[in-house]
């Protein structure tokens, strides 16, 4: 009887290991992870001028620089990450900038109410990001940059 439940599990698992272990599934699990920064790298590219109105919105000096420095940041960093060699630096590079970016934009402790709850709703998702960027450079450090 054991033996026929192990085989069960071990019959089941084997589509989900042979997903885990295709190649191709830890890369699109990285541009998953990147693509809210190549996009909103992409749109600041695009939209310079809103760029910069954003930066400046948010009480940043020199709002251009910033603008630039965001744009560099997301769609540099992105790249990176999304290659095997230099993922770990990307994710680096995405963590830190997303931490950044939540202190300054989702304050949840400057806010009372239900204003409050979604900022710290949108904070604790970015701490979810940032821990998704540390499981991929662990991951793909671990495999030796296979990954």
């Amino acid at each position: 009887m054991a033996d026929t439940l192990s085989t069960r599990k071990d019959a089941a698992a084997a589509p989900v290991a042979a997903l885990l272990d295709w190649p191709g599934t830890a890369w699109f699990a990285r541009l998953a992870l990147a693509a809210p920064f190549l996009v909103s790298g992409l749109v600041k590219l695009t939209d310079f001028n809103g760029a910069v109105a954003e930066a400046a919105g948010l009480g940043l000096g020199l709002p251009v620089l910033v603008a630039v420095a965001v744009i560099v940041t997301q769609l540099g960093g992105s790249a990176l990450f999304l290659t095997r060699r230099w993922c770990w630096l990307g994710a680096g590079i995405l963590a830190g900038f997303t931490v950044v970016a939540t202190l300054l934009a989702h304050a949840f402790w400057t806010y009372e109410g239900l204003d409050r709850a979604r900022q710290t709703a949108t904070f604790l998702e970015h701490l979810a990001i940032v821990g998704g960027f540390a499981a991929a450079a662990v991951l793909t450090h671990r495999r030796g940059g296979r990954a």
